[in-house]
């Protein structure tokens, strides 16, 4: 697993995360749910590792990656995939944008390693970027230029992109934000799909009904710490800290 223990992190004199702990599971989905400002892209970016904390310990499958030298925190950090809010997409095809993460991530998987090699040189496409196109719903736009599609397809290719590369753990920050229905629903889907290929998923989410529906646990921020964490059906039906019944029911808003 992946597990933040007592951690904090300040910018300056501001403390954005305070004494925060948490863990997310292969194969299940974790959503952080709170109000602005609160710190959760922040818990998402210490969960990837591009963010050391202030203090607290950061751990994957039991090693405290922080402690570790440069070489072995890359190796780690290549088991983890994150999709950002805004899609951040170059000027090439559909294809090439997704085919690019493989290029830059260099694949820790040694079966990925060799197929994408062998079929970038032969100018194919690897089986990867076509499977995670399809998981998206985007088989179809193969070959389509990545900035002609719509706000809610663009997620779905960045969505695409970090699954090409088969990280072990996803953090995705709300990432069905100002999306239409359909849109919402396909990334839903298809993070529960992530989920029953036994990749961890954590998601930073404002929409309480989305973590209702994907969920398998939730941690709940207010504060700059969690108030709560624990399984979703708990947390939203009978949440045991006062602060939490009141988020979740809409009586406390920040």
């Amino acid at each position: 697993m992946v597990r933040l223990s007592n951690v904090s992190h300040a910018f300056g004199d501001e403390t954005v995360v305070d004494g925060l702990s948490l863990s997310i599971d292969p194969g299940e989905v974790v959503a952080i749910i709170g109000p602005s400002g609160v710190g959760k892209t922040t818990v998402l970016r210490i969960l990837a590792l591009f963010l050391e904390p202030s203090a607290g310990t950061v751990s994957l499958d039991g090693r405290d990656v922080w402690t570790l030298d440069e070489d072995a925190r890359l190796d780690l950090r290549r088991r983890i995939g994150m999709v950002f809010q805004e899609a951040s997409l170059f000027d090439a095809s559909v294809e090439r944008n997704v085919e690019y993460g493989l290029r830059v991530r260099q694949p820790w998987s040694d079966r990925l390693r060799e197929e994408l090699w062998s079929v970038v040189a032969s100018n194919g496409t690897p089986e990867a970027v076509t499977e995670a196109l399809e998981l998206v719903g985007l088989s179809d736009k193969l070959d389509q230029e990545a900035r002609s599609l719509s706000g809610g397809e663009a997620q779905r290719v960045s969505f695409a992109r970090a699954l090409a590369y088969e990280p072990d753990y996803l953090l995705l920050d709300e990432p069905t934000s100002d999306l239409d229905p359909r849109n919402t629903d396909l990334i839903e889907d298809a993070v529960l799909e992530a989920k029953d290929r036994g990749i961890g998923v954590g998601v930073a989410t404002h929409d309480m009904h989305q973590a209702e529906r994907i969920a398998d646990r939730v941690a709940v921020v207010l504060g700059n710490g969690i108030a709560e964490f624990g399984p979703a059906e708990q947390v939203f039906e009978n949440p045991t800290d006062e602060r939490t019944a009141k988020f979740v029911s809409g009586e406390l808003v920040y």
